[in-house]
């Protein structure tokens, strides 16, 4: 089914890795297939969060495929639009917990599909940036909007104007990722892990009123953040945690 990407499930973990060597850039066809397989996972009750990385330890995503821009300078871009723009988008919007295990370089498309993601694991030896300017452009799929909310406004602008590479340390220091990973990938699948022992029901929630309340004014974020606690405790999972808790056991979620 896929081409550019692999999909491999291990118990409800889902592996999504971009294989489009040698760097694994943002092509039409990746952009393609990441929207299609976080699709897929979507639906699938059996997968809790989703863990996005690279094929090698080269690149996480060398950001996009710059042979593929030439196309975009010529007629109406807006008959020209596709996955390309809106993976980005997806990926945020994804209701389960996701993972950006950045395998190496994360940059420009790359650092911004990473943002995208909820929590960011890095290797050491990872190079981080938004290095578009010296090609004459400027980040486009969210970086001008989620990297200075992320570590503040001064400092993403000198990193987008400038276009420099943060190592992983510096990258840790801002607050871009969250933790530089001592075993790789299984740093990622043992975080995910422990996510995973959680309601989906409770953990989708969560992610809603922090990516949807964050926008909003704190009183209407507080508000939607009520509903959200009200919904829950509509759920099944609800019911089995608290009579878990009562009967000194662990629970066992259904995620409905």
């Amino acid at each position: 089914m896929y081409t550019v990407i692999e999909v491999e499930r291990l118990d409800n973990v889902a592996i999504v890795t971009i294989d489009n060597p040698p760097m694994n850039v943002l092509s039409h066809q990746v952009a393609e297939e990441l929207c299609a397989a976080f699709a897929e996972l979507e639906r699938s009750d059996d997968v809790v969060s989703v863990i996005l990385t690279g094929k090698g330890e080269r690149a996480f995503m060398a950001g996009a495929d710059i042979k593929e821009f030439p196309e975009m300078m010529e007629g109406d871009q807006r008959n020209q639009r596709s996955k390309k723009g809106e993976v980005f988008h997806v990926i945020h919007a994804f209701p389960k917990p996701t993972i950006a295990y950045l395998n190496g370089h994360a940059l420009g498309g790359g650092l911004e599909l990473a943002l995208a993601c909820d929590i960011r694991i890095s290797s050491k030896e990872t190079q981080l940036g938004l290095p578009e300017v010296k090609l004459g452009l400027f980040p486009g799929g969210g970086g001008t909007q989620r990297l200075p909310r992320l570590i503040g406004e001064a400092k993403a602008k000198e990193l987008m104007f400038t276009g420099n590479s943060l190592t992983a340390e510096e990258a840790l220091h801002l607050g871009i990722i969250n933790k530089i990973a001592e075993n790789g990938i299984e740093d990622a699948k043992k975080l995910a892990a422990k996510i995973g022992r959680h309601s989906l029901q409770a953990l989708r929630r969560i992610k809603e009123a922090v990516n949807v309340g964050g926008e909003k004014p704190l009183n209407e974020g507080l508000a939607l953040e009520a509903k959200l606690f009200k919904e829950v405790f509509e759920t099944e999972d609800v019911k089995e945690g608290i009579q878990a808790f009562i009967e000194k056991r662990h629970p066992v979620f259904s995620h409905r």
